[in-house]
């Protein structure tokens, strides 16, 4: 109770969508409850009330608020000072008080319940106790790697399909941010991938994500390669990928390199074209191809694909200029002279600043919501660029599905550091291509595999230790008291461009001067923390240099990355708010698209997804608390707190698609056409 200085407040009025009720605000240290009993009815036969109608409440959990504003007034003016609140799942309320300082009392513990906690065990998540039939769920077990490897095919004790399952990352010490069990080719030695690693940004290197079930062609994912301005190779790295290319054809031998058709598609010769979408329309010398293929099939046995060539393909989800310019710090995109077996398209797929900035244009075009019932401006809401971001993310999630399924191509995805543009394509690209992912089960080991197994960074995107700077206060000269304090910190949240200019402008100058800067903030395309990259040339100029490294090396420095990346234990954690962004929001409105096209192909509805945005901020769930699977075994998450999935499997009626056609199967379809 340090934190709060009132905890209940009378004759609180509510104004939302332009109506008012008036209440009591409690104010609880997870929780602002709004208690209100709504007029009785009055009866039409004698106009006298009915019976009284049941109290209702309004709950908002403290890390679901984005932004909290304190509107004084003078005493002179008779108008009660307010506090609105913008919720991240576009709840708008604002509540009036008639007395100043109890609305100043309120604001400073809302802001000291959302802002001062330091620590995310300190969330809703480590208090919540649930009531049956929630009690009897356990949502941690649904999800099981090699369970689910196995379903696409995968186990540790068969290699039939020219995958193996790596334990070389178990501890973590390979790749801090990746899953402790990795798929890799079968050809492919955990030696191999030790030196593949360092060529790769925080050592994640290309693995395997999705295999079709009909054609062996997969879908594999990684982080940008370690190019830099030299032109860095690895030749592990090179060798890793054609492996990964050639698994849909097992019983061959791996093809040379040199023998396969040039791609026509490379950093240097795309850097002429547009810088938002290249996509490859100068494909290989469909003459080899096509013997390659004819010879193959010929001899292979199961499922024949006829009529398919073989295309495969490097995405690279971001725009080719921002790629380019990555290599000015050691980063970069593949040369594609290095990787003549593939061809590559950039998607121009902007980065998570872009994507933050659209998303606050969608919120202020809504931000009078809760004063009026009007609705809000079309054209504002189409210049955000929202719905133009989602296109965008849904058209490369159909290049990779029909690439996969109908090219008969092995694909690999990847943006900055392969866990938020990667983790949407991927994802899109896999609802798209299996009927399982589309079912309430199925969309949860989506979920759990490709975002939460593979790092998506939910704790540094979502902010939920929220910021100081998402507090402040209107008209603090004009009220009739002062508080220095917050009086600086409403004047240091403002938004002049001036301001604005100056923090750019320190930010470059940092990022240019500083060898050691780990901040990614001043970078023209960025997904947040940076390791290190001036020890990267030295550990990756040259493959003969690379074997001079040892094992143990690697670990060492994958190590020292995840402590660079990981909150101190003895330091208050804090929300960084340039590194918040709207990522698995985006991807939860791209599977509503698909879900609102495709209406009988999703056995959840349109709840499901509302629900689960909701949850992702509530903190009531330790699921998305954390930024990848080593900080939630670390952390023992799963005995400390409740899945998010309890919630719900327990009321699965509730999100539950009655249109959904569940005796349709796309692969069957597949099958039978290709035969």
């Amino acid at each position: 109770m340090e934190r709060t200085r009132i905890a209940r407040v009378d004759d609180v009025k509510l104004v939302r969508r332009g109506e008012q009720v008036e209440g009591t605000l409690h104010l609880t240290p997870h929780h602002l409850i709004f208690c209100h009993t709504p007029p009785p009815a009055l009866d039409e036969s004698n106009g006298h009330p009915t019976h009284p109608l049941k109290p209702k409440e309004l709950w908002i959990t403290y890390p679901i608020i984005q932004t909290c504003t304190l509107k004084l007034t003078h005493p002179a003016s008779r108008q009660p000072s307010s506090i609105r609140l913008r919720c991240r799942d576009f709840t708008f309320v604002c509540f009036c008080f008639p007395d100043e300082k109890k609305a100043r009392d309120v604001y400073d513990s809302i802001k000291a319940w959302t802002c001062k906690l330091g620590r995310v065990e300190k969330l809703y998540a480590f208090a919540y106790q649930p009531q049956a039939p929630e009690k009897e769920v356990n949502g941690w077990e649904l999800y099981d790697a090699r369970k689910e490897l196995k379903r696409l095919g995968i186990s540790e004790k068969d290699s039939d399909k020219g995958w193996r399952i790596s334990r070389i990352n178990t501890d973590y010490g390979f790749s801090p941010t990746y899953p402790g069990l990795l798929a890799v080719p079968t050809a492919i030695s955990d030696n191999t991938l030790n030196y593949a690693g360092r060529y790769r940004s925080r050592a994640r290197l290309p693995v395997l994500t999705y295999l079709h079930p009909v054609n062996n062609c997969s879908i594999t994912r990684s982080s940008q390669p370690l190019v830099g301005v030299r032109g860095n190779r690895s030749i592990q790295d090179e060798k890793l990928l054609l492996a990964i290319f050639s698994t849909s054809h097992s019983s061959q031998p791996p093809p040379d390199p040199s023998s396969r058709p040039r791609s026509r598609q490379s950093p240097q010769s795309s850097s002429s074209g547009s810088p938002t979408r290249d996509i490859p329309s100068n494909l290989p010398d469909p003459e080899t191809l096509e013997d390659q293929m004819t010879s193959r099939t010929s001899t292979e046995d199961g499922p024949k694909i006829y009529g398919a060539q073989q295309h495969n393909l490097i995405v690279d989800a971001r725009p080719t200029v921002n790629a380019l310019a990555m290599q000015a710090v050691g980063l970069g995109s593949e040369n594609m002279d290095n990787y003549r077996f593939a061809t590559k398209a950039y998607l121009g797929i902007d980065n998570i600043h872009v994507m933050r900035d659209s998303l606050n244009k969608v919120i202020d075009t809504l931000k009078e919501s809760d004063v009026t019932p009007m609705a809000p401006n079309r054209e504002a809401l189409h210049r955000s660029g929202w719905l133009k971001h989602i296109a965008g993310i849904l058209d490369g999630a159909g290049l990779i599905a029909r690439q996969v399924a109908l090219q008969h191509s092995h694909v690999l995805i990847h943006c900055s550091d392969g866990w938020d543009r990667t983790s949407q394509l991927s994802a899109l690209s896999q609802l798209c291509l299996d009927p399982y992912y589309r079912t309430l089960e199925g969309f949860i080991v989506l979920v759990e595999k490709d975002w939460l197994s593979f790092g998506h960074m939910f704790n540094h995107r979502s902010g939920f230790l929220s910021s100081e700077k998402w507090f402040s206060i209107e008209n603090e000269r004009t009220s009739g008291t002062s508080d220095p304090h917050n009086q600086r910190t409403s004047l240091g949240s403002g938004s002049s461009g001036a301001g604005h200019a100056l923090e750019n402008a320190f930010l470059s100058a940092k990022g240019f001067f500083n060898k050691d800067n780990n901040s990614r903030e001043s970078f023209v395309d960025s997904d947040g923390e940076l390791q290190p990259y001036d020890q990267s040339p030295s550990s990756s100029t040259t493959t003969k240099k690379n074997n001079h490294h040892t094992a143990s090396n690697a670990a060492t420095a994958a190590s020292k990355t995840s402590k660079d990346t990981t909150t101190s234990s003895d330091k208050p954690a804090t929300t960084k708010v340039k590194e918040t962004s709207p990522v698995f929001h985006q991807f939860l409105d791209a599977t509503y698209q698909l879900l609102h096209q495709h209406p009988t192909r999703f056995e959840f509805n349109e709840r499901f997804l509302r629900r689960l945005l909701y949850h992702l901020y509530s903190c009531q769930y330790g699921t998305f608390l954390y930024n990848n699977e080593r900080e939630r075994v670390e952390s023992n998450i799963k005995q400390k707190t409740r899945s998010v999935w309890d919630y719900f499997l327990s009321r699965k009626d509730q999100f539950l698609n009655l249109r959904y056609e569940g005796g349709v199967d796309d692969h069957g379809k597949v099958s039978a056409a290709t035969e």
